[in-house]
């Protein structure tokens, strides 16, 4: 006898198509089988261990966060309910071109720096890894959802050729290639970039059309963050679009907003310039999340010439007050490219978080000048995380209507105030855009959070509901669904999200968190 039926459930399989009424047996981490209109068909009706009641509920595939910073949240936190409660079944990781595989001892500890503040510093971590295989091995001990793997852009350039901003010589590019292959090998679906932060910025599109080409010839994506989401925004995603097609290789954008009074309203024109390059042929899908404000780390925000060769430089020449008025000069007027070229307006940035608690009081208040920005760096030794109060809601409706459109939260799980988005992304979809809003109809917008990443990932047998697929499922509530977190208490979980299975097994179960670790890394398929 099967483990498990889910009865009555209304199966919204991700597919785009309508929903339909069904029982829907699980066994051995896969559907076996779909029984449509169980209850009026007058057949017999499939038995299993344990049945479910999900009269009410709304069955779908689990939802896949194309864009995840839970890279050592995932190993620190087994609950990891920030995630699971919302019905994420599946995070990839490895964003933005800065990640902790792969690496040696001197790049480790440079990148941990660097990323505190997306992170931690990870003095509670055991970073008994160096390749992204030996990462992927470390997640499959055990983790509460799967996770995929992006190689990190910039960190196989701080592997290979450093924190300076210079062109890499053809030996290292050649190693930059080598780093990029191995990791391919090893199971990572694609490689990402962070083309406003160090060192990841300093490549020129030649080298990143170098290494796209070992991506495509794997099979895998690209996933920028781009050149700016600010001045130059449009321009910037001509850029990707124009470096992936050169290469032959696959484009995923990464958090593809349109942020900055200079683009309020703009979206059109990216919908317009996207729509073009898929008629001719290009291979591209984006993420969003579903809210206005960015988040990021404060040291971010410097210009590119402040942040080369690394932490320690960056904070030299934050003490040095010649140094620093050069800084706050780019900051403020000119439009530094950290700040996506826009010049700095402090009262947009609030503080999120902190690394030493002494400095907690800052948490959740807005920035008045660049010395208090400068203060903060110094005295939290470049950690604070930061909320940008910069986007436009028209904007965000229209990119999520796109049809290549997936849904990533960007959630940073670190600080005493995070971003809400880290704990509401999926309901805030389902519960806002879908039932409140009617932005999206709830089928079409499952197929946003469900088949297409999974189609993105080339993965053969995740994001439907549909026999022998994994039994990664969500049942939540359509009348109930959503957020829990806000921008004041932004750590609640979601409403109306009362189970949810990885590979069939609970790890939610009437809306408590299990102690199941069914996550796996999920890697590359071989093509």
């Amino acid at each position: 006898m099967e483990e498990l039926v889910i009865r009555d459930a209304d199966v919204v399989d991700g597919s785009g198509a309508d929903s339909y009424r069904a029982d829907v047996v699980v066994d051995g981490g896969r559907i076996v089988s779909i029984v449509k209109e169980a209850a009026d068909a007058g057949c017999q009706r499939p038995r299993a261990r344990r049945e479910l009641d999900a009269e009410g509920l709304v069955l779908s595939p689990g939802f896949i966060d194309m864009h995840a910073h839970s890279d050592l949240a995932l190993l620190r936190d087994p609950d990891h309910s920030a995630k699971a409660a919302q019905g994420v079944t599946l995070e990839v990781l490895g964003q933005d071109g800065l990640s902790y595989a792969p690496v040696d001892d001197r790049t480790l500890e440079e990148v941990r720096r660097a990323i505190t503040g997306w992170n931690g510093y990870g003095d509670d971590i055991d970073f008994d890894w160096r390749s992204v295989g030996e990462y992927l091995d470390r997640l499959d001990r055990g983790i509460a959802v799967n996770a995929a793997y992006l190689i990190p852009q910039g960190t196989v350039r701080a592997l290979a050729v450093g924190w300076e901003d210079r062109e890499a010589t053809p030996r290292e590019l050649d190693r930059m290639r080598e780093l990029v292959a191995e990791g391919m090998e090893q199971g990572a679906l694609g490689m990402s970039s962070g083309l406003t932060y160090t060192p990841g910025m300093y490549a020129k599109d030649a080298e990143l059309t170098e290494l796209c080409r070992v991506v495509a010839r794997y099979g895998g994506y690209y996933c920028p963050h781009h050149r700016s989401y600010g001045a130059g925004a449009l321009e910037a995603y001509e850029e990707m679009v124009a470096l992936t097609r050169e290469a032959g290789c696959s484009l995923h954008l990464a958090h593809a907003t349109m942020n900055f009074g200079v683009n309020k309203g703009r979206a059109p024109e990216l919908v317009a310039l996207l729509d073009e390059a898929l008629e001719s042929g290009a291979d591209i899908s984006l993420d969003t999340y579903p809210y206005t404000p960015g988040c990021t780390t404060l040291v971010a925000m410097l210009p590119s010439w402040a942040s080369e060769g690394g932490p320690e430089k960056i904070l030299k020449r934050l003490a040095d007050d010649g140094t620093a008025e050069r800084i706050r000069h780019h900051l403020e007027v000119i439009g530094s490219d950290g700040c996506h070229g826009v010049p700095m307006e402090w009262d947009t940035i609030e503080i999120a978080g902190v690394a030493d608690p002494s400095l907690s009081r800052y948490v959740g208040r807005r920035l008045d000048s660049w010395a208090t920005a400068r203060h903060l760096l110094l005295a939290d030794r470049l950690a604070p995380s930061i909320l940008q109060h910069v986007g436009h809601e028209e904007n965000v409706r229209t990119i999520m209507r796109h049809r290549v459109h997936t849904g990533g939260s960007d959630g940073i799980l670190q600080g005493a105030k995070p971003h809400p988005r880290a704990y509401g992304t999926f309901p805030q979809y389902l519960g806002t855009y879908v039932r409140e809003l009617g932005v999206l109809s709830l089928e079409d917008c499952v197929a946003h959070l469900t088949s297409r990443p999974a189609a993105r990932l080339r993965l053969p047998d995740r994001g439907l509901v549909k026999e022998g697929y994994r039994a990664d499922l969500v049942l939540f509530d359509p009348r109930t669904v959503a957020p829990g977190s806000t921008f004041e208490d932004p750590r609640r979980l979601p409403y109306g999200i009362p189970h949810v299975l990885v590979d069939g097994r609970f790890v939610i179960e009437d809306g408590r968190r299990t102690d199941v670790l069914a996550g796996r890394a999920v890697r590359r398929s071989p093509m």
